[in-house]
């Protein structure tokens, strides 16, 4: 048996519907301005004649489920929410063809990438990584997992809300890259493995939140996702 120095952090994993198993969460793939009516909101409009996808991850620690209340974080005055469809990975796949990218579909879920927006600009503006906006302790929300193997959803509405208040309305057939596009482009910088999420991208609305606020969202046929920001800590 091996020893070691402190007890390793435990395996993250989501429920899955149906199932008593639990889905093990390998690591979080986001996929940046994905939607273009966001790139524009965000000033950084995507022509796709031109530009390819590009990623950013999130690391498993941060996950956290459905209906959780988190402390607004530290280090930020603007903390935003992004509404997501997220895919969840269930076998392995490199340089995988878009004709194919369907095997490596397990399922769906909701998911919420939180922002801390003011950190993400200034780095971006920088030319330096996202991390501090983007890799945020208990920033990736997400529902259980609904499996749908082999399924790839190509459209369906995509919805948040802010204390019962609409922020964001959309499809997801307005997805710039869509997700054969994604699972086959993102499988050639990586060896995709089963228990990977990918983070498909937020349509345009996003916005701050503040302490006490309540966000709940869904993805048509899917599922939804509800959140509950607490005090700062």
């Amino acid at each position: 048996m091996t020893s070691y120095l402190f007890t390793p952090p435990a395996v993250q994993s989501l429920p899955i519907r149906g199932k008593t198993e639990r889905f093990p969460v390998n690591r979080i793939f986001c996929v940046g301005r994905n939607y273009h009516a966001h790139a524009v909101e965000m000033g950084r409009p995507v022509d796709k004649s031109v530009e390819q996808a590009f990623y950013f991850t999130k690391s498993p620690q941060t996950l956290v489920e459905s209906g959780a209340t988190v402390a607004y974080p530290p280090r930020t005055s603007n903390y935003h929410f992004e509404m997501e469809l997220v895919l969840a990975i269930g076998k392995e796949g490199f340089r995988v063809s878009e004709a194919n990218a369907h095997e490596l579909v397990y399922g769906y879920a909701a998911g919420l990438d939180m922002t801390r927006r003011d950190l993400q600009l200034v780095a971006r503006d920088k030319g330096r990584p996202w991390d501090t906006g983007k890799d945020i302790e208990q920033g990736s929300v997400c529902t259980e997992i609904v499996p749908m193997p082999g399924v790839v959803i190509e459209n369906g509405a995509i919805a948040l809300e802010v204390n019962s208040a609409t922020k964001q309305s959309s499809d997801v057939d307005k997805l710039i890259w869509n997700i054969r596009e994604i699972i086959a482009d993102l499988s050639t910088y990586y060896h995709l493995q089963p228990g990977d999420l990918i983070y498909t991208g937020t349509p345009e609305g996003v916005g701050a939140v503040l302490p006490g606020d309540k966000i709940t969202g869904r993805v048509e046929g899917v599922a939804e996702v509800a959140l509950t920001i607490g005090a700062a800590e």
